[in-house]
């Protein structure tokens, strides 16, 4: 029987979905960022998922209920442009609080990570809240490293020498949204500050290729990526 998720309170109006492993713990945590699209049931089985693998799991619902099929692209990018990264870094403090308080998971041994707009935010998080983290994976985050961002958001090289935390990078090679040009820039810029990573681009593999309900999901590049980053989480939060 898999772990079973809730709907919790975090404070000045956030929600998140939150999942904790079975037994007392303290069990490491993670934070879990969404898609353009809400909290929707891929985001909700995901941290449930994240608890089966020994994660207190908690995903932040930065999009206040809004929920946007696959198919609506467009509003679901608007949505996406509207966001603000301090009102999103100011919740991510709320998330750590609820860890902290939570006597199941350990708030000194937290990891990031997020997917297509959230794989943005989990980047960023892992630099300006560098002391809070321990790891972070990003999945085909969108406006890291553009010469110029599509929805206008500030890129996010010139906040590498923040980050402490080694980091997991996740691309498609057929990715339109994010080309091997980026990849490069990113690379470059964690390299030339000194940071660990690793970026991996799977062959013939497009945007969200994480998802099983999109039409984009790649079941062996989601096996891939889940293997590894849950091995990687769980070496650097020493569970």
């Amino acid at each position: 029987m898999g772990a079973s998720g809730e709907w919790v309170d975090l404070g000045s109006g956030l929600r998140g979905y939150y999942a904790a492993p079975e037994g007392a713990g303290p069990h490491p945590s993670v934070i879990i960022y969404i898609e353009a699209f809400g909290v929707n049931d891929h985001f909700t089985k995901l941290t449930e998922r994240f608890a089966d693998a020994g994660f207190a799991s908690i995903t932040p619902d930065i999009y206040d209920g809004a929920i946007y099929e696959y198919s609506d692209l467009d509003n679901a990018i608007g949505h996406l442009k509207r966001m603000d990264d301090d009102t999103v870094l100011s919740q991510t403090g709320k998330c750590l609080d609820f860890l902290d308080a939570r006597p199941e998971a350990d708030g000194d041994k937290v990891a990031v990570t997020g997917f297509c707009m959230g794989g943005r935010y989990a980047f960023l998080a892992n630099a300006a809240l560098a002391s809070r983290f321990k790891a972070a994976a990003g999945f085909y985050g969108g406006g890291i490293g553009p010469v110029e961002d599509f929805a206008g958001r500030k890129t996010l090289l010139d906040r590498v020498g923040e980050m402490q935390a080694p980091v997991q990078l996740w691309y498609g090679s057929e990715d339109g949204s994010i080309t091997s040009l980026e990849h490069g820039r990113i690379a470059e810029a964690m390299s030339s500050a000194a940071k660990q990573f690793t970026m991996t681009v799977f062959p013939g593999v497009g945007h969200g290729f994480f998802c099983e309900d999109r039409e984009s999901f790649d079941k062996s590049a989601a096996e891939r990526s889940w293997r590894d980053t849950i091995a990687f989480f769980h070496e650097y939060l020493g569970a």
